[in-house]
């Protein structure tokens, strides 16, 4: 060997692979660091160990990605073959195989929000499931004897609720299962809600109500564990979620979907005023109606009259005579009969009536109170000032009191 060539080896930096591999990868970490990079899913594989592999391309070329399963819990949608994706990613060498990857950080859908596609993906598999059937729907109660309210106890759709309540029929009960309508853990919170209701005796429905908000406000009535929880609710479910032009998913799911918390609870609670129109209109026509019957009756019997009146011959009249007597008494019992059962039906709707008087409430030791200067009703504090005199009215008479302090 000449003197040259043994300076040139002396001068030599020989590498092991792994150095090398360990090298360009430090490199790239130090000059490239994260990046966020833009292409399609293909060759997608999820692990039992809860990681994500899958080739990023397009159509100039291709590079391995792992998503590793803490970054995957993150992901708020499903994964596809085929879906345009932002990714941000640490750019690095995986040693094994020599192999540029990119190991991500964070995955977005290309071109609409990350929920908007959860909420998709969601709705085309409940869809395929047949949740959203209108077979599947249960019949919403006319005269419910309870009625479960599932929703934040202080929030604007529960005073919506109440007060639709106390106007259409305060004689019916309202029972608050409380929970949080929004943020983590909010989802499970409502299922564990709509499980007490269910439990409780004498509640016919069930109204699930928040007011409006982003969709990420709204996100936990997008949940799967929500949807499920309505589906195998065993209580006919009205669900009042956000304003008109939100749609959940748990409306989807739904027995019966309403616009607004106010309007799910006009859906389920009966109208006192309109049952009474309705009580008064059906009682005119049950004295029309009686009346009616009885001017044909009145008829025909005059027409059999003037009948028997033709016939000559003594024995054949006081048959006829006979056979009329009868028949008029039948007729008369079926009259009576039929204006019996008009009698019944009036009572029974007089009964659905005083349910839902106001009057009902009070026999079972309410009060109101109005004061005595105006006759205003008083429901707040500061509605009246010391020294002013009320008169409280009871189920069976009026209590006159003052004002001692505020």
């Amino acid at each position: 060997m000449t003197r040259a060539s043994l300076n040139e080896t002396k001068q030599r930096r020989v590498y092991g692979v792994a150095e090398l591999l360990s090298g360009l990868g430090a490199l790239f970490e130090d000059r490239v660091g994260r990046v966020w990079v833009a292409g399609e899913i293909s060759n997608l594989h999820r692990a039992s160990s809860g990681h994500c592999y899958f080739t990023l391309k397009d159509p100039g070329g291709q590079i391995r990605a792992a998503l590793f399963r803490g970054a995957a819990r993150r992901v708020p949608f499903e994964l596809e073959e085929g879906l345009e994706v932002l990714v941000y990613a640490d750019v690095t060498i995986y040693q094994a195989r020599g192999d540029l990857q990119l190991v991500i950080r964070q995955v977005e859908p290309r071109g609409q929000g990350a929920l908007q596609l959860a909420f998709e993906q969601l709705r085309r598999r409940l869809q395929a499931e047949g949740l959203f059937e209108a077979e599947r729907k249960r019949e919403i109660p006319r005269f419910p004897r309870r009625v479960g309210v599932v929703t934040s106890p202080t929030s604007a759709a529960v005073r919506d609720v109440i007060e639709v309540a106390g106007r259409r029929s305060p004689a019916t009960p309202l029972l608050i299962a409380a929970t949080r309508v929004q943020g983590e853990g909010a989802a499970e919170e409502i299922v564990a809600a709509l499980e007490r209701i269910a439990a409780e005796p004498d509640v016919d429905v069930i109204l699930l109500v928040r007011g409006g908000g982003s969709l990420e406000d709204l996100w936990a009535f997008n949940t799967e564990v929500v949807a499920r929880a309505i589906e195998r609710c065993p209580l006919p479910l009205v669900a009042g979620i956000g304003h008109e032009t939100d749609l959940s998913i748990a409306d989807l799911v739904a027995d019966l979907r309403a616009p607004t918390p106010s309007a799910a609870a006009a859906c389920v609670l009966p109208d006192r005023v309109a049952l009474a129109r309705q009580l008064e209109r059906d009682h005119r026509r049950l004295v029309a109606a009686t009346r009616g019957q009885l001017a044909r009756l009145a008829g025909r019997l005059a027409r059999e009259r003037d009948a028997l009146r033709m016939l000559a011959p003594r024995a054949r009249l006081a048959s006829q005579h006979q056979r009329l007597v009868a028949a008029q008494r039948a007729l008369a019992r079926a009259a009576a009969a039929g204006l019996e059962r008009r009698r019944a039906a009036l009572s029974r709707w007089s009964e659905r009536l005083q349910a839902l008087s106001p009057l009902a409430v009070l026999a079972r030791g309410y009060a109101f109170v109005r004061r005595a200067r105006d006759g205003a009703v008083v429901s707040r504090p500061d509605q009246v000032a010391p020294g002013e005199r009320l008169q409280i009215h009871l189920a069976d008479g009026e209590i006159e009191a003052r004002v001692v302090s505020d």
